[in-house]
């Protein structure tokens, strides 16, 4: 285990907050950046790379092999053999005769057109789209985790107010009971009282589900098992957050162009491709090429021992190497041509990657401001519906209002109570996806 290693697994460790502990957002990113999946492929990705650098700094290199070959021959039916070997003609009537043959051969291209050093440039600039990538991955996953961390904070306190409505639908439905009872309620009206409880009873539970179906999409996120006893510990934001200013678009989109890492990556496409259409051009030039070779053998033939055949049989050779391209069935010219037109290609998707993160920030910046603006209706709203339901209850259980305008009560209180939890967490939510796109920090 490498010291990377051993510090990202000490890391991750430390992420965990303790049995029985909630998760804040932070720790939550915090460990999906040491154990999501998908980052950790992205960081195998750039270990990959930089075994392609090497590979292409070796090939500056000049290269080196041994080769060897061990024979036996066998002639049941010939008395005498003649055996021509390094310029030598050897003669025995030996049946069975073994040779062994040595080969040690170097070569070294000196000059290639250049495409040997520009390969490694190449690279280089690959090992950093794949880094921009890496970057772009826990971006990606971070942004995930505060959606889900606020719909889990959204759903919790639905709950908790849906758990509310359904303790005064059953106090009606009770004194419903009392009333039918005294003879001032028919059954069926009690009847429809019950239905208000049960439905309510039913938000309650719709609400948990939604809970813990969020819960596990995050913790696919954090790659946590089904053994792992998952909640978080975010708290409900102040008015004053939800009310904070929202910074304008166009700065948050300049700032954005300035450090995403999904631009810089699109930026690096295309001077990568710049590199190749010169290293497609460079085919054209001629390639130089150095060779040397040591040969050696010995024969079981011979009358002479095999150090004394291994020192005549000696042979060392070298050579230069010139090739020029001349007519290569279009090769170059086509290569050419496609790099080319993959340059077009990644200027292309600059401009897409620019345009959807315009499209990105606009939306959340006009839903930043829509729930603002609904929140402050909602809040509103809710107080209102909350005094008038409050006086409904009391002329009800006095039995001055009868159950369809207790019941439009109550649906208009649920209404405004989730327009206003909806409002102010979507608010709180677009406004830091805001401040995220513009480099800082999730934090809620």
């Amino acid at each position: 285990m490498n010291k990377r290693t051993a510090w990202l697994t000490i890391l991750s460790f430390l992420c965990i907050p303790a049995l029985g502990q909630k998760w804040t957002l932070r720790q939550c990113l915090d460990y999906a950046r040491e154990n999501n999946i998908q980052i950790r492929k992205s960081r195998v990705s750039e270990e990959q790379g930089k075994v392609a650098l090497w590979q292409d700094k070796g090939a500056l290199l000049p290269s080196l092999s041994f080769a060897t070959n061990q024979s036996v021959g066998y002639r049941p039916f010939e008395e005498s053999t003649a055996i021509v070997q390094n310029g030598q003609v050897t003669q025995t009537s030996n049946k069975v005769t073994y040779q062994g043959n040595y080969g040690l051969s170097a070569n070294w291209t000196v000059w290639n057109g250049g495409i040997n050093y520009k390969n490694i440039q190449a690279q280089q600039l690959q090992n950093q789209i794949t880094e921009l990538s890496t970057q772009q991955s826990e971006l990606s996953i971070q942004e995930q985790i505060a959606q889900l961390y606020v719909q889990i904070l959204y759903t919790t306190e639905a709950k908790k107010v849906n758990e509310q409505l359904a303790e005064t639908a059953k106090s009606q439905w009770e004194r419903g009971q009392e009333m039918m009872r005294q003879g001032q309620m028919s059954k069926a009206d009690v009847a429809q009282l019950e239905a208000q409880w049960k439905s309510a009873q039913y938000d309650v539970v719709s609400t948990e589900t939604q809970t813990l179906n969020y819960k596990r999409q995050l913790k696919a996120l954090l790659e946590l098992g089904l053994d792992t006893d998952f909640d978080i510990s975010g708290t409900a934001p102040s008015d004053e957050q939800v009310l904070s200013p929202i910074p304008p678009a166009k700065s948050v989109y300049e700032q954005a162009l300035a450090s995403r890492p999904e631009i810089k990556s699109a930026e690096l496409t295309i001077e990568a491709a710049d590199m190749n259409i010169d290293i497609a051009r460079r085919g054209y030039y001629p390639t130089i090429g150095l060779s040397a070779t040591a040969g050696d053998s010995h024969y079981s033939a011979s009358q002479d021992g095999v150090g004394k055949q291994m020192k005549k049989n000696l042979n060392l050779s070298g050579g230069v190497n010139v090739s020029v391209p001349i007519f290569d069935n279009r090769r170059n010219k086509s290569a050419v041509e496609r790099a080319k037109w993959e340059k077009l290609n990644s200027e292309l998707d600059l401009q897409d990657r620019k345009n959807a993160l315009q499209s990105t920030i606009e939306n959340y910046w006009l839903n930043a401001q829509s729930y603002q603006q609904r929140f402050l209706s909602a809040r509103s709203k809710v107080e209102s519906a909350e005094t008038s339901y409050e006086l409904l209850d009391a002329q009800f259980k006095n039995g001055l209002k009868n159950i369809v305008e207790l019941r439009q009560g109550h649906d208009n209180l649920v209404s405004a109570k989730q327009d206003e939890l909806q409002s102010k967490y979507m608010a709180l939510l677009n406004m830091q996806m805001l401040k995220f796109y513009s480099g800082e920090e999730i934090n809620m």
